[in-house]
């Protein structure tokens, strides 16, 4: 990455199409090289580098279209935030481990390490957009193009390297950045609701009733939202890093302008056309009317 690397709208959204999954440039890595067990999101146990018995010999998913109804609802809501291209076509120049299975474990081994490099440029991205952190600006660009970096190295430095480290780095930068953004969405709207309410990290609010609730500027830093109700929730500015929304019902909630929101979290929850989302995400085919009617 260039060292003149600006944060204009234009750059921010050619960063965002590199970092979306480009399945058919990536050899089925997410279907090969991760393993998954029985449970509500899949309907088998895989190991990890055995191929899914549904991954076809042209590494297309032969019931792509029937994941959720057929059990594999947790392939609907995975995102590799492009490391599967990126794997396969640069770390190992497009040659695939069908063609060349002496690589099968070295590019399986790669693949999951990749994924962890672009998510934090995926949230690097996302902070260079908050005119809030623009204080921090420069931190986060260098570290983008640092994270940038180490995407292009080989296979072999790859595997060597310290991406705990790595990512304890960029996360104390983003928490940074999220501090300064949510703080300045806070001082808009203190003392204006007295429906708002405040959480610490990792919150554990599993099927909670938050319907309506005035959530902007929340700190949801991986908080459990499994099956909260979540409906014409007000979530603007909420910190929603690692948030798990597997089943919350977001039908009419606000999330324009929160922070770290990504399309998986969104894959995983229940919406509708009502769903109020920040760009570049969109509404998964799953959401609809009819499929999420519940009683008022």
């Amino acid at each position: 990455m260039s060292e003149n690397h600006e944060t204009s709208g234009a750059s921010l959204d050619s960063n965002r199409l590199r970092l979306q999954a480009d399945c058919e440039s990536c050899f089925g890595l997410c279907c090969a090289a991760l393993p998954f067990a029985a449970s509500i999101d899949f309907a088998i146990d895989k190991d990890a580098g055995q191929p899914c018995h549904n991954l076809q010999s042209d590494f297309r998913c032969g019931v792509h279209n029937n994941l959720r109804q057929l059990g594999f609802r947790g392939c609907t809501v995975y995102d590799c935030f492009g490391a599967g291209q990126k794997v396969s076509q640069d770390t190992f120049g497009g040659h695939d481990w069908q063609q060349v299975p002496e690589s099968a474990g070295q590019m399986f081994n790669v693949f999951p390490i990749m994924r962890q490099l672009h998510e934090l440029l995926w949230y690097l991205t996302e902070a260079l957009t908050l005119q809030a952190a623009s204080s921090i600006h420069n931190e986060l660009r260098l570290a983008l193009e640092e994270t940038e970096r180490l995407t292009h190295l080989n296979a072999g430095s790859i595997l060597e390297l310290n991406v705990a480290a790595h990512r304890a780095d960029v996360n104390a930068l983003l928490l940074r950045a999220s501090v300064l953004a949510r703080a300045e969405v806070l001082r808009s709207v203190k003392g204006s609701s007295s429906r708002r309410k405040t959480f610490t990290r990792g919150a554990d609010l599993i099927g909670a009733k938050l319907r309506g609730a005035d959530l902007r500027g929340a700190n949801l830093r991986g908080a459990y939202l499994i099956a909260a109700d979540l409906r014409d929730a007000d979530l603007r500015g909420a910190d929603l890093i690692g948030a798990d929304f597997r089943d919350a019902d977001l039908r009419g909630a606000d999330l324009t302008d929160s922070i770290f929101l990504t399309q998986a979290q969104l894959n995983a929850a229940k919406g509708d056309v009502h769903t109020k989302l920040p760009p570049p995400l969109a509404p998964p085919e799953h959401w609809s009317l009819s499929e999420h009617k519940a009683s008022i």
